[in-house]
């Protein structure tokens, strides 16, 4: 699967779980936050694609994602990302 196809299927995934992606210009590498009661993952439109793959997997390793499909692409690349941070 293509990183731009990766990049969309996990911002799907994130939406699922009640969370707004949204890409902005700033000096911040990316997150996840609750604004004004509305659930945000805000990441850096200037970061690489690969950049963009980290934040949206480092928010959803910390979620509670069992009942939602991934399509095994998403799964290997998430038990991979999962993999390097425990090394």
């Amino acid at each position: 699967m293509k990183k731009e196809a990766l990049l969309d299927e996990m911002k799907e995934i994130c939406e699922q779980l009640g969370y707004t992606v949204r890409f902005e210009r700033g000096d911040f590498t990316g997150g996840h936050c609750v604004l004004h009661e509305e659930k945000l993952i805000v990441i850096n439109k200037r970061s690489a694609i690969e950049r963009k793959l980290s934040v949206l997997a480092e928010f959803l390793a910390n979620e509670d994602i069992e009942g939602v499909y991934l399509k095994p692409a998403v799964r290997e690349f998430l038990d991979e990302k999962m993999a390097e941070t425990d090394k």
